[in-house]
C-alpha cells in the first residue's frame, strides 16, 4: 500500500499527519528514491513511528532510509522527557555501530606498492568473521563490567591508544549512566569473547584515499590533504548490543500493555522514558554503546600496529591520529531548540548520525569553527564521504544526517546478482585489493547492493543538513 506523499522543495517530502499519528513524517530524498521507497515498507514505518506518545517533531527519515525492525533504518526522532517514550526498535540490534576516520601524514603512492601485505597483515591482527577474537586478549568478568562503564577510555588506560583520541570521539567514547548490574550473563558471556573484533556483514576496515577536496578551509582543519592516505573503522556492539536489544524488546512488549501504549507495528514496542523499564533499558543499551566504544578502540591500536610492522616507521612519522569517531544507533539525552525554547530531548538515531553546526559545544573544540565531523561511507566499490555538520540539521533534524549509502537489496538478493562474477577481480581492475573471511560476504556486500553515495550526500548538502568536506576512495577493504 502506497504511502500519501507530499513534495516540499526538491529534497524534502512530507507525510500528512492522519488516522493515529501525532505527528507528520520528514523525508529527505529525490523524486526517484521516493518511487523506489514507495515499493517498499520504509515510508510505512515512518508513519508508524509518528503514533508513538511524546514525539516532538516530524518522524524523520534521512535519504539512505531502507526498512529495519520498528524504526526504519535512517530514521531519526525526538522524544519529550515527561510525555515520551524510548523504543528498543528505535535504535536497533547493533547499538552503537558507528565509524572512526583515522588520518595520516602518509600519501597514498607510498601504500599501493605494499598493499597486498598490508591487507594481509591487518586482516590478520584486526579478527573479523563470526565468533573471531584475538587470543591475547582475555577479560575476566570485572574488566568487562569496567569496560562496559568505562567505553573507549578502559581501552586507553590500559596502553590501547591515547588521551588525545579521547577528545575526538562522540561523548568522549563513554555514555554515562551505563548499569552492568541491568545486562544478563548471556550478553556479557558473549561479549566477553567479542570485544576487539570487527565483526562481519556491512562492518569493514578501509585503507583509502583522499581523492577529492570539496572545502578546502574545512579539509586542513580536520588534517585532510588530496592523495592522503586514510582508515576507516565500521563495526559496534556486536553479539554484546545484539542481545541486550533481543532482551530488552522482551521487556519493553510487556511494558507496552502494561502502559496501554496502542501500538501499528509490535516491533515499535517501548517503555515511557520515566518508567523503570525505560531507565533500565537506557543504562543497558549505554552499556552496548560504551563496549562498541572500546571496540573501536582497540581495532585502532591494532591498526596503527599493522601499519608499524608493514612500514617499519613509528608513530611520529605514521601520525595515524582519530579525526572523529560518530554513533549511528543510539539514543541520547541532548538539548534542543522547539518552538523558541531550548529543551532535553531523547533523541533516536538509528541509522543516522549526529550532525552539529559550529558553535556547539558538544563539538570538539579543534572543530568548532567548521561543524561537528560527519562520517559517511559508502559500498566497497566507490567511495565514501566526510562532510560536517549545520546550523540547517541542527533545526530541521535535531542535528542529524544520513549514515551511510544505504541497501537497495537485500542479502540474499545480492548474493543472487553476484553469481558469475569474480568480485575480488573487479575490485583489483579498480585498484582495490580485499581480504574477508568468506566470498559469501563479498557477495552479500557487492556495490550493487547499495545506492550510490555519491546521491545520498547529494540530496543532504542540497537539503543543507551536512556539508561536504571530503571525498575518499577505497585501495584497501577488509570485510568479516
Amino acid at each position: 500500500m502506497s504511502v500519501p506523499i507530499q513534495r516540499i522543495d526538491a529534497c524534502r517530502w512530507r507525510i500528512p499527519k492522519e488516522g493515529a499519528m501525532r505527528t507528520e513524517g520528514l523525508v529527505f530524498a529525490t523524486k526517484e528514491m521516493i518511487a523506489f521507497l514507495q515499493k517498499e515498507q520504509a515510508l510505512e514505518q515512518v508513519r508508524n513511528v509518528a503514533t508513538l506518545p511524546g514525539i516532538v517533531g516530524p518522524s524523520i527519515a534521512m535519504p539512505d532510509i531502507h526498512w529495519g525492525y520498528g524504526f526504519p533504518i535512517g530514521g531519526v526522532a525526538a522524544f519529550d522527557p515527561d510525555e515520551g517514550v524510548v523504543s528498543p526498535g528505535g535504535v536497533g540490534y547493533d547499538i552503537n555501530c558507528g565509524v572512526r576516520l583515522l588520518r595520516s601524514a602518509l600519501p597514498i603512492e607510498e601504500i599501493r606498492p605494499i598493499a597486498k601485505r598490508l591487507a594481509d597483515t591487518l586482516f590478520r591482527n584486526v579478527p573479523s568473521g563470526i565468533g573471531s577474537c584475538r587470543k591475547d586478549l582475555k577479560l575476566l568478568v570485572q574488566q568487562e563490567r569496567n569496560v562496559l562503564v568505562q567505553g573507549a577510555r578502559w581501552a586507553v588506560d590500559h596502553g590501547f591508544g591515547t588521551k588525545e583520541d579521547l577528545l575526538h570521539i562522540e561523548e568522549g567514547g563513554a555514555l554515562s549512566g551505563a548499569d552492568p548490574e541491568l545486562v544478563s550473563d548471556r550478553a556479557m558471556e558473549r561479549g566477553r569473547a567479542q570485544l576487539g573484533t570487527l565483526g562481519s556483514g556491512n562492518h569493514f576496515l578501509e585503507v583509502q584515499e583522499v581523492e577529492e577536496i570539496q572545502d578546502p578551509q574545512a579539509a586542513e582543519s580536520l588534517g585532510l590533504f588530496k592523495g592522503q592516505m586514510t582508515v576507516t573503522i565500521h563495526t559496534g556492539s556486536r553479539g554484546f548490543g545484539y542481545q541486550v536489544c533481543d532482551d530488552y524488546l522482551h521487556i519493553m512488549q510487556k511494558a507496552s500493555r502494561k502502559y496501554g501504549i496502542d501500538l501499528p507495528d509490535r516491533q515499535l514496542c517501548c517503555a515511557p522514558l520515566g518508567s523503570p523499564e525505560g531507565q533500565q533499558y537506557l543504562a543497558a543499551m549505554a552499556c552496548a554503546a560504551n563496549f562498541a566504544f572500546a571496540n573501536r578502540q582497540l581495532i585502532t591500536a591494532w591498526v596503527r600496529e599493522s601499519f608499524e610492522q608493514v612500514t617499519g616507521r613509528g608513530p611520529e612519522d605514521l601520525r595515524l591520529s582519530v579525526i572523529y569517531d560518530v554513533c549511528h544507533n543510539i539514543a541520547k539525552w541532548e538539548r534542543h531548540l522547539v518552538d523558541g525554547q531550548e529543551k532535553r530531548l531523547c533523541i533516536h538515531r538509528k541509522g543516522a548520525t549526529r550532525a552539529f553546526p559550529p558553535g556547539h559545544p558538544e563539538t570538539p573544540e579543534l572543530y568548532r569553527h567548521i561543524g561537528q565531523p560527519v562520517l559517511i561511507p559508502g559500498d566497497m566499490g566507490r567511495y565514501s564521504y566526510v562532510l560536517v555538520g549545520t546550523e540547517k540539521a541542527y533545526h530541521q533534524t535535531f542535528g542529524s544526517t544520513c549514515h551511510g549509502a544505504g541497501r537497495v537489496l537485500s542479502r540474499h538478493a545480492a548474493k543472487r546478482v553476484a553469481r558469475g562474477h569474480n568480485i575480488e577481480a573487479e575490485l583489483a581492475a579498480k585498484g582495490i585489493t580485499i581480504r574477508a573471511a568468506g566470498r559469501a560476504t563479498i557477495a552479500e556486500e557487492i556495490p550493487e547492493a547499495y545506492k550510490d553515495v555519491m546521491e545520498v550526500v547529494g540530496v543532504v548538502q542540497q537539503a543543507g543538513i551536512g556539508r561536504i568536506v571530503a571525498r575518499l576512495k577505497p585501495v584497501i577493504v577488509i570485510k568479516g
